[in-house]
């Protein structure tokens, strides 16, 4: 496996037009168009037919992550608008469905635009919930660092859950590249039809394409689907600024998988699983390194992925799936917990090898991002040709662009 040092972002560089990044989406969901690389050979089809192109005997991972309305503005007396962009919760609990639960204060980590205009004092927002006048006030705390600060949150009148106000408060958070207000319509169209779980600032963008008859098609085909959470955080919006891929930092994010699903996985071991979209691939990827470290390291703490993990001496030693994954599950039950809650900092470069996804379908990726080069660990050097072909055929780029549908490049060979 090549170090990782040695991977230069510039080299997973390319063209984008301004032309080819989507500032709407389609009206059809299903519409987008839907580029197929398997071994090599590329076609264009559309994503209405994605049930056509998957194994009958697929299990299908989806994200079920909800997308909060995390941008707040606040106006000033003086004029200044100060953008609030809730992150993580910090206090009195840091478990997200709990901190969105709080009645009466919450305070969050969040990155501030325009804080040099917010000296002092607290910031107010007025707003309707439900026929009622409501107040959202917000007071700076500490700094973080990278821009970030910790923001305490209170409203009157009590009583309305955190997730109630900022749903009525907030705004959509459209990534920067979509050079356009939220409108009424982002609502609905930047989440997933199977959005469930509040908790991400950005949308797991492949699963924007799929519709409840698209979910149906799927299962009368026999293909399973199962959902798990990881919640997407601001890093996905931040380019990567270090020269080599080692001096990067990969940011944290916030998954759960249910016990069940592990079992499947583990029973199922048979089946191909693909997954939807990046965030899909590295939570599933995430679990085999889980069982890894709990074999290697031991059972004291609940285990957590880093960034390098896979590429460490202790853990790289191809211990099988189904040994890492049913450790995982054993300590799971051990420990009386049906699910697996925890983090990831899992970070998928050139010379991975994946133990589990063996299908990936996810949206066109920017130039120089971590995202791209986990396409290129899963299809290799020739996801230079994938984007060159999509950009010739006018395919739209990025979160809500058209999608790809790629069998990895080791699988069934």
């Amino acid at each position: 496996m090549p170090v990782p040092g040695n991977i230069r972002i510039k080299d997973y560089d390319y063209p984008l037009p301004a032309s080819r990044i989507a500032q709407f989406p389609l009206e059809q969901r299903e519409s987008s168009k839907l580029l197929v690389w398997k071994e090599g050979d590329i076609r264009e089809s559309v994503f209405s037919r994605i049930g056509d192109e998957l194994p009958e005997d697929a299990i299908l991972v989806v994200n079920d992550t909800r997308v909060i309305r995390a941008r707040l503005i606040f106006s000033k007396n003086t004029g200044a608008t100060i953008e609030i962009f809730c992150l993580e919760p910090l206090f009195p609990v840091t478990e997200i469905q709990a901190a969105f639960a709080q009645t009466k204060t919450s305070t969050w980590k969040c990155l501030v635009g325009n804080v040099k205009r917010w000296k002092e004092g607290n910031l107010k927002k007025s707003f309707v919930l439900e026929g009622n006048p409501y107040t959202l006030s917000a007071e700076k705390k500490e700094s973080l660092g990278d821009g970030c600060f910790s923001i305490s949150f209170s409203w009157e009148p009590a009583g309305s859950s955190f997730s109630e106000i900022i749903e009525h408060a907030g705004m959509v958070p459209l990534p920067p590249y979509i050079l356009r207000a939220p409108t009424t319509r982002d609502a609905s169209r930047y989440q997933t039809v199977f959005a469930r779980q509040e908790g991400s600032v950005a949308a797991p963008t492949a699963g924007l394409h799929f519709t409840e008859p698209v979910m149906e098609i799927l299962e009368k085909k026999n293909i399973t689907i199962h959902k798990v959470t990881l919640h997407v955080g601001i890093g996905t919006f931040r380019p990567v600024s270090a020269d080599n891929i080692a001096d990067h930092t990969m940011h944290s994010e916030k998954i759960s998988v249910g016990l069940s699903i592990l079992k499947e996985l583990i029973s199922q071991s048979k089946r191909p699983v693909f997954a939807v979209g990046t965030t899909s691939v590295r939570t599933i990827e995430s679990l085999y390194w889980l069982g890894v470290k709990l074999i290697v390291r031991g059972t004291e703490h609940p285990p957590e992925v880093h960034q390098w993990d896979p590429y460490e001496p202790d853990f790289n030693r191809n211990i099988p799936v189904a040994e890492a994954l049913s450790t995982l599950a054993a300590y799971l039950e051990k420990s009386g917990y049906d699910r697996y809650t925890g983090a990831t900092e899992l970070m998928i470069v050139p010379g991975y090898r994946f133990r589990i996804v063996q299908g990936m379908i996810t949206n066109f990726h920017m130039p120089q991002s971590t995202l791209l080069l986990l396409v290129a660990a899963f299809i290799g050097p020739k996801w230079k040709t994938a984007y060159e072909f999509a950009l010739r055929h006018e395919f739209r780029f990025l979160s809500y662009g058209d999608a790809c549908l790629f069998f990895r490049k080791d699988s069934g060979e």
